[in-house]
């Protein structure tokens, strides 16, 4: 049956989807009881999420204006949708040029605001915003605005970086701003784009500079990944697990149309360096990086294809982190559609404490623990090759036997091993580190399941969804 999930194509269609929480045998296949219902999904491009403690809701601010909402990561109602309408709302008039008007000069026209981050200090709302003239350009501006309402009208507008005034050789895409709290309470902003690779500067944390620049850090601050060669990296995010004591650089390579993929890498400070598996600093040439992808385009079972998973935030709730992020599908002709949905799913980190994005949309689920036993199972599996390329990656079938073995078109070509919630793999002599997930199952739409996802020391990544 083709998945209901995949095939939303407006907010409000409704599809239900569920699980039964607890622990269970055979891979999953008798966790069939509905939790949580999915009625509505939302289109959003780049989506940053904001946490309103006021309303106890999830906004997700994406580019072009759109906004949706939600209050449990896992129904997603659209507020506004991309053009005219999401103006008007977040900045109270259609020519929102004129709430913008500093930045806009600067900058010297362009269509609409990319990528916006909205965050909460002392009583206001403030909004963070980028301008370029002409698509990837360098002429590009990040400023700010305000409100006391989290869904605007913004004003007040706050020039903070000024890419278009440089006369610098080297500067970066100003565009994709994304603040974050360090764990002694410090204010980043990790920004950047294309050519010019991803920088962080440091925030005022407090007073009235708050979410201001420090002084003494140059135009732009520091850069922390440099770009990969010819490929575009774009979108980043940081967060810090204090479980793994590790700060998280996640950003998007490639084109939105054709190759777009996830990828990560960490640090012990909020500033850098972040290193990728091998412990090389992505800040030098990261095309030579071993940098792996956390999703990219596939097939899983017979379900569409999925692509373009990236481009959003990583939330914290309750201990948990997922991704919200939004997503296209195959076009039929191996291409992609224009269309981006939201897409939330759960992160999860191995024993090395790398983080490991799950293959199916949470519904609700909640951490356990695994035997082999639980995870015994027929699965669809699939390998991301750590390459930024437009093909989409097919499943294929697999067999974990509760004696430890994998079997493969009636051969046994590997082992698993379970301790708690992790997993390691054993596939043609390559170890994958891994986590385990209670999910349900996205592509088939039938039934709950036990989701896989690993990666290996090669930075080949795979995931699996039992049948």
């Amino acid at each position: 049956m083709k998945n209901r999930l995949l095939a939303l194509t407006a907010a409000g269609i409704s599809v239900a989807a569920a699980f039964l929480m607890g622990a269970c045998g055979g891979g999953g296949s008798s966790k069939t009881e509905p939790d949580i219902e999915i009625t509505e999904n939302a289109y959003v491009h780049d989506p940053s999420v904001f946490y309103d403690e006021k309303s106890g809701t999830y906004y997700a601010f994406g580019s072009h204006f759109a906004v949706a909402s939600s209050k449990d990561l896992v129904n997603w109602h659209q507020e506004t949708t991309d053009g005219v309408s999401g103006a008007t709302m977040l900045y109270g008039t259609s020519n929102w040029r004129s709430v913008l008007a500093k930045s806009d000069a600067l900058v010297g026209g362009t269509e609409n605001t990319w990528a916006p981050d909205v965050e909460y200090y002392n009583g206001k709302y403030y909004m963070y915003y980028s301008l370029t003239r002409g698509f990837g350009g360098p002429v590009s501006v990040i400023g700010r605005v305000e409100s006391d309402n989290v869904l605007g009208p913004y004003s007040n507008e706050v020039i903070i970086v000024d890419g278009a005034s440089s006369t610098s050789l080297n500067k970066p895409n100003c565009i994709d701003p994304e603040l974050f709290y360090d764990k002694d309470g410090g204010l980043w902003m990790v920004y950047g784009s294309y050519y010019g690779g991803i920088y962080m500067l440091e925030l005022y944390n407090e007073g009235e500079n708050w979410g201001l620049p420090k002084p003494d850090q140059g135009e732009f601050g520091k850069l922390v990944w440099s770009t990969p060669g010819s490929t575009v990296v774009e979108g980043p995010f940081v967060f810090y697990n204090e479980d793994t004591g590790y700060y998280y650089l996640v950003t998007s390579y490639g084109d939105l149309s054709t190759d777009y993929n996830l990828r990560v890498a960490r640090s012990t400070n909020p500033n850098g360096p972040y290193l990728d598996l091998s412990g090389t600093d992505v800040s030098g040439n990261s095309s030579t990086c071993n940098i792996y992808k956390l999703a990219g385009n596939y097939f899983l079972g017979d379900s569409e294809g999925i692509a373009a998973i990236g481009h959003g935030s990583i939330v914290e709730k309750d201990g948990e982190f997922f991704s919200v992020s939004h997503s296209r599908r195959e076009d039929g002709n191996g291409g992609v559609t224009p269309a981006h949905s939201m897409w939330t799913a759960k992160l999860l980190f191995n024993e090395d404490g790398w983080p490991l994005l799950t293959p199916c949309r949470y519904t609700g689920e909640e951490a356990r623990t695994f035997s082999k036993r639980d995870v015994a199972g027929t699965y669809d599996l699939l390998f991301f090759i750590n390459t930024t390329t437009a093909t989409f990656e097919h499943s294929t079938e697999y067999t974990f036997n509760a004696n430890g073995t994998i079997d493969q078109g009636g051969n046994q070509v590997g082992t698993f091993s379970v301790s708690g919630s992790y997993i390691t793999v054993t596939l043609n002599g390559v170890d994958y580190k891994g986590a385990l997930a209670d999910c349900w199952n996205t592509y088939t739409d039938e039934g709950g399941a036990i989701c896989i996802s690993a990666v290996s020391g090669l930075a080949t990544t795979i995931w699996a969804v039992s049948k």
